[in-house]
């Protein structure tokens, strides 16, 4: 595989971070040698911004069993707010810090690149006390920055508190509601990360949505796909075009599909004509951006 994958830098935390990043999100039964093989091959790729969670199952295990001694390679996210099981989260300073101090041993590390709240309300943040938990982490020096995973209707309160050195977002072509908010985001000087850029994958390879996915082919979309191009590469392109994403977070298993990620990244944007041929007929679908404010 590559190590020359595209970088940009994440806002102003100024970290050069590859525009294809890893979700290490546990959406299936890993084994140890399904992870060591995965693991490896996202930093033998060149990715090296690997983003995890207290609550992804046994994911920060397997970074840090397997990749900890390769850490200088890589950046490495986590979130807080989450309750060990998964689905649930509860939003006070004491399991904020709960939750870093059992990524940090984990992970196998003495410090997070970033950390993020896992997705809370205004009122759930506000009420926590959040925003203290996470710079008194910072300020501990367990912390370099800061940020939070976020949907609207919450992102623009969240954008103008001007607290949060990233937002992670979702974004695709099959999921516009906030394209134009990406862009208020990183005109802010915060880095945009986005989480679900191929919507999963396709359905019967990814984890994709097979309802979602017939916005695809409702915008008619394979018209502007090329020749040896899979719609979840198109998929992935499309995503990177957005001019205001730093990185694009990815979550796979399986190392045929990283490399086929790798191969969409190093293609690059897609050109112009195309992108706006895609958004037109992606909104004449009826898959429309939220208006931005």
């Amino acid at each position: 595989m590559s190590d020359n994958l595209p970088k940009a830098v994440l806002g102003r935390t100024n970290l050069s971070v590859t525009r294809l990043g890893w979700g290490a999100a546990d959406r299936r039964v890993w084994n140890e040698d399904l992870a060591e093989s995965i693991c490896n091959s996202v930093l033998d790729a060149g990715i090296n911004y690997v983003d995890t969670a207290n609550d992804y199952g046994r994911s920060e295990e397997f970074i840090g069993k397997l990749i900890s001694h390769r850490r200088d390679e890589f950046y490495l996210a986590s979130k807080c707010g989450c309750v060990p099981g998964g689905g649930s989260h509860v939003w006070t300073e004491e399991n904020a810090f709960r939750g870093l101090h059992e990524s940090l041993s984990r992970l196998k590390t003495d410090y997070l690149d970033l950390m993020q709240l896992h997705n809370p309300t205004v009122n759930e943040c506000e009420r926590g006390r959040l925003v203290e938990a996470l710079n008194e982490m910072r300020d501990q020096g367990k912390v370099r920055w800061i940020g939070i995973s976020t949907t609207l209707p919450h992102l623009p309160t969240f954008l103008e508190w001007g607290v949060f050195d990233t937002f992670q977002i979702p974004y695709s072509a099959l999921e516009r509601q906030h394209e134009e908010w990406i862009t208020q985001v990183a005109e802010a000087g915060i880095g945009t990360v986005v989480r679900g850029g191929v919507a999963l994958g396709e359905p019967g390879q990814g984890l994709g949505i097979p309802e979602r996915w017939r916005g695809f082919s409702g915008a008619k979309l394979e018209d502007l796909q090329e020749a040896d191009e899979s719609r979840t590469a198109f998929m992935l392109r499309f995503t990177l075009t957005h001019p205001s994403i730093d990185t694009i977070i990815v979550g796979t298993q399986n190392p045929a599909h990283l490399r086929e990620n790798v191969v969409a990244v190093n293609r690059g944007p897609l050109p112009a004509d195309v992108y706006e041929e895609a958004k037109r007929r992606l909104s004449a679908a009826g898959l429309l951006p939220a208006a931005a404010q």
